[in-house]
């Protein structure tokens, strides 16, 4: 599957977005305030945002809860059905643009869209490429029993089941490997 730079740029968004979600109700949440988006926007080189205020805030937490349902989901006639609303919310108007040094790429999202539409635009697009191709399964959760972490598994067979192998993978291999020591001592 042929993954465009911008196609990329807004999985890694839309992953990035989602695990912002505060797992449970005493976890913090990673987009506490209005600072937070915009460090958020910045990092990950959203263009065209303007002034972010509460309503921003508001916004994106809401089509964050919504897109993480998008990797939660069963089956791909789920999955396409929850990006088909995120996208026709968003207003979504392709464009042609080649813009901050970058080659000629598509935005979804109309000019002048609050930041909130152009992340559902955008990353919905993205995500719908997956659907598209028959790839819904690789919008994936980590695997980690203490770890529930959204990631895009871009491997060559699909096997990827953890969202970093050095910190969740490697966590759980050193367990097992100490759990099968313990077991031979005996």
């Amino acid at each position: 599957m042929l993954i465009t730079h911008d196609t990329r740029c807004a999985l890694d968004t839309v992953v990035d977005l989602v695990n912002t979600m505060p797992e449970d109700e005493s976890a913090p949440d990673g987009l506490p305030d209005v600072a937070a988006l915009q460090e958020f926007v910045t990092t990950h080189d959203i263009s065209e945002v303007g002034v972010l205020t509460d309503l921003d805030l508001s916004a994106v937490r809401g089509i964050r809860g919504r897109f993480a349902s998008v990797f939660a989901a069963s089956d791909a006639l789920t999955a396409a059905g929850l990006i088909n609303d995120l996208v026709a919310a968003a207003g979504t108007t392709p464009r042609l643009t080649d813009h901050d040094g970058y080659d000629w790429h598509i935005h979804y999202f109309a000019p002048g869209a609050s930041v909130a539409d152009h992340l559902a635009a955008d990353c919905g697009m993205a995500l719908a490429f997956f659907v598209v191709a028959g790839e819904q399964e690789r919008l994936r959760r980590c695997e980690a029993p203490d770890c529930r972490r959204a990631f895009v598994d871009l491997s060559r067979n699909r096997s990827r089941r953890y969202c970093d192998s050095r910190t969740c993978g490697n966590r759980l291999h050193v367990a097992a490997y100490r759990a099968r020591r313990k077991e031979a001592a005996g």
